[in-house]
């Protein structure tokens, strides 16, 4: 998959592909506890930490969809991540994202996870998308049912009460 190009486009916000060179803006991101709360993540060690992982990052080649970065559109200004990542162990394609704080409360994570869940379904025909949350994470859950996702069950979360909510 050709990474200097959008994946989608939504009233605000242009998604593209992570690369090496988004390393500095995804290292930031996980420095921030409360972005990091609810993901059971570590924040990188240094920046190259980070540029390593967004290197190894397969699930583009292998699946045809990732994480993606979330571009606003006004002011090319990095807004965070979004996008579906599929668990070949579980079978299952998932929504996730992530956005630094000072983007919170803006509909940013709405907006980009309804098109990234619009475009699983109705393009790539992905029979279901799940998203999977700590049970604690309301805000995260909110975006969930703005989307479309509804309740499944719960299950273990690396330790924490979890919820699964998948699409209709």
């Amino acid at each position: 998959m050709k990474t200097d190009r959008y994946i989608l486009e939504t009233e605000r916000t242009k998604i593209r592909p992570l690369t090496p060179k988004d390393a500095e803006h995804f290292y930031m991101l996980n420095q921030d506890p409360e972005v990091l709360k609810y993901t059971g993540d570590n924040p990188f060690e240094t920046v190259e930490a980070a540029k390593e992982f967004l290197v190894q990052y397969d699930q583009y080649e292998k699946y045809g969809v990732g994480r993606w970065a979330v571009i606003n559109k006004e002011n090319e200004e990095f807004l965070g991540w979004c996008g579906l990542k599929f668990t070949e162990k579980l079978n299952e394609y998932d929504i996730g994202f992530r956005f630094f704080r000072k983007h919170w409360n803006k509909g940013y994570a709405t907006e980009s996870a309804k098109a990234c869940v619009e475009l699983g379904l109705n393009k790539f025909k992905f029979p279901e998308i799940i998203g999977r949350v700590m049970k604690d994470n309301l805000a995260s859950i909110r975006v969930l049912e703005k989307i479309g996702l509804v309740y499944d069950r719960n299950f273990d979360f690396e330790g924490y009460k979890g919820v699964i909510y998948k699409t209709k």
